[in-house]
């Protein structure tokens, strides 16, 4: 058997196969134990990207729905709108009640903003908010 660092798919086959047996009450081949450090350390790293997941998505929708704002005459307008609701709709798709206390919608504003371009097409944008006007009931409509 590979090692987690020499080949990780053939690492987490074998870890899937040791907790089946252990699941089902048996002992393990060998004596073979699992890698529990190293378990534990991929669930929690599930949870992790899959938050990561939905801050990433909040803030792109927050970025088109900024760019809709500052330049509202753009030809772009139907596109960023378009694609802002998408990018809603995948965050409610991933979001879980529990991430709510660890998402820090001014945080992400303040990269929405910090990512909005100076100017489009060689028009300045116009004023806007630099405090976060929505609330994450908001970004995901509900």
């Amino acid at each position: 058997m590979s090692g987690y660092d020499e080949d990780v798919l053939d690492w987490s086959e074998h870890q899937a196969t040791l907790l089946r047996h252990l699941a089902a009450g048996e002992r393990p081949p060998a004596n073979d134990v699992p890698d529990w450090p190293r378990i534990i350390d991929e669930v929690e790293s599930v949870g992790r990207g899959q938050l990561s997941a939905v801050r990433s998505v909040l803030v792109q929708a927050m970025l088109h729905d900024l760019k809709i704002a500052t330049w509202p005459l753009s030809r772009d307008v139907p596109h960023w709108r378009a694609g802002a609701r998408g990018f809603r709709d995948d965050a409610l798709e991933a979001f879980t009640p529990s991430m709510r206390s660890k998402i820090d919608i001014a945080a992400l504003y303040a990269k929405a903003l910090n990512r909005l371009p100076d100017g489009m097409d060689g028009v300045p944008g116009l004023p806007i908010p630099e405090v976060c006007p929505v609330t994450l009931d908001d970004l995901l409509g509900t």
